[in-house]
């Protein structure tokens, strides 16, 4: 069983353990309940009047700057296919450890099932989460061991998912081009047949709580990231005005946030939010995020279009080089602060 609960926290709360191991206990800051909502942007009001296009762009825009994050409602994904994918993914994370196993994460990698690597050893801590992660775009470069080898109706689910959300993603960065006045083809080639990834998250219910994080602090280092809760149960936190606030998912919405590249391009004008995620006692929390990056051949840096009137206050690298730099950094912080000049 040693071995078992190295890799999953799924398996050593089945031990029925009264206290958190050492290395995942810390202590983390309280979330401050909020009169704030997450903004709501309404994809079917940019298909109605001009002057109802108009109002939501600004919203949008606002949004953007602001927050760095809001609830994607209308989207237009086929409730059916969303209620099969999270039937799914519940049924996977119910097969026998054995069988889970089969996908987890080997060694020199990041790609797979299993928990979150630390990078160092010392006093650094482990979230309370069992995740798979798995590069799904460009196909080439997908593992033949993870997203072939799937369950099929699994994989048939993810597969039509991903396909919808690829045409959100699309429709969203070109409203981002719209909003900063940047030419739409910009971003659209920078995201052409970019690296995409999903993370399936499972974070197990924890004997005492308030000592673990599910997910550590952090802002994503994509251009976008969308998340679908899987189940109903609360745990996603931002911190905004550097007070960390819960976040009330309505049913059926898509929560966007921005990432560290989004920033980044927008010159520092959009922000990328730090979140994480808090579990509680009694039950289980599911989420599926997926990440949306530009392509491998791209450059990540400030929009030339919005450099005309004032200085980049980030520096540029390729996409491959980026990439790099941001997995060989712990999960946590903002790994744009690194690009800063």
């Amino acid at each position: 069983m040693a071995d078992s609960q190295q890799i999953s926290i799924q398996e050593l709360i089945k031990t029925k353990i009264k206290e958190v191991p050492l290395k995942y206990v810390i202590d983390p800051e309280p979330a401050i309940p909020s009169e704030f909502s997450v903004p709501i942007i309404d994809m079917k009001t940019f298909s109605s009047s001009a002057d109802a296009k108009a109002s939501e762009l600004q919203k949008f825009h606002s949004a953007c700057k602001e927050w760095g994050i809001f609830q994607l409602v209308n989207h237009g994904l086929d409730g059916s296919l969303l209620e099969k994918l999270r039937r799914e993914i519940h049924e996977f994370y119910a097969l026998p450890l054995e069988e889970r196993l089969r996908y987890k994460i080997r060694a020199g990698e990041f790609e797979g099932y299993g928990q979150n690597l630390i990078q160092n050893s010392g006093d650094q801590k482990a979230d309370w989460t069992d995740r798979f992660y798995m590069i799904t775009n460009p196909i080439r470069r997908r593992k033949a061991h993870l997203f072939p080898e799937l369950p099929k109706p699994l994989r048939e689910s993810l597969e039509g998912f991903i396909t919808e959300l690829q045409k959100v993603a699309k429709w969203l960065l070109g409203l981002i081009a719209e909003a900063l006045e940047m030419d739409v083809k910009e971003i659209e080639e920078m995201f052409e047949d970019g690296m995409q990834s999903v993370r399936m998250n499972y974070y197990p219910p924890c004997p005492e709580p308030d000592k673990v994080i599910g997910l550590m602090p952090h802002s994503d280092g994509s251009g976008l990231t969308i998340l679908l809760q899987v189940n109903a149960v609360e745990g996603f936190q931002i911190k905004k005005d550097g007070i960390w606030m819960p976040v009330k998912f309505l049913p059926e919405a898509l929560a966007v946030n921005l990432g560290d590249i989004v920033e980044v391009l927008s010159n520092g004008l959009y922000k990328s939010i730090e979140h994480r995620a808090t579990v509680n006692s009694d039950k289980e929390r599911i989420s599926i995020a997926m990440f949306f990056n530009p392509n491998f051949e791209a450059n990540v840096g400030p929009s030339p279009a919005l450099l005309a009137n004032q200085k980049p206050i980030f520096k540029t690298m390729s996409m491959e080089e980026y990439v790099n730099g941001f997995f060989s950094r712990r999960l946590q912080g903002k790994f744009l602060d690194s690009m800063r000049i």
